[in-house]
């Protein structure tokens, strides 16, 4: 079976994003959506087990919510009002079950880009 993990990364400050609050959501396929989980990054900017794994790792639609924003100004980094990235959306698909889905993060508080890890 597959899982899905993720690592956040601030390339402001060349340090993993410890106390980044996450939301995994299932989007369905009529647009309903379904609060799977939710979390913090850990001090190595992870999660302590997979967001998402076993019989729950079924193949469709996500989104990772990333608030960054609060994370930003928890750490003393000036941001505009409003700020330019609050919460950074990730929406991304699942076609295989027995693989492994990292989804990286590496964030400032103007930019941000994602790929799919190993």
């Amino acid at each position: 079976m597959g899982n899905l993990t993720t690592h956040i990364l601030d390339t402001t400050r060349g340090l993993a994003a410890a106390g980044v609050s996450i939301q995994l959501t299932r989007v369905h396929a009529d647009g309903s959506r379904s609060l799977l989980h939710t979390t913090v990054s850990n001090e190595d900017g992870r999660c302590d087990a997979p967001l998402l794994s076993g019989a729950d790792f079924i193949a469709g639609q996500y989104e990772l919510e990333f608030a960054v924003g609060d994370y930003f100004a928890a750490n003393g980094v000036p941001l505009s009002e409003p700020r330019f990235l609050d919460v950074v959306v990730l929406r991304f698909g699942i076609a295989d079950e027995g693989s492994h889905y990292h989804v990286p993060l590496l964030v400032t508080p103007y930019s941000y880009s994602t790929y799919r890890g190993s």
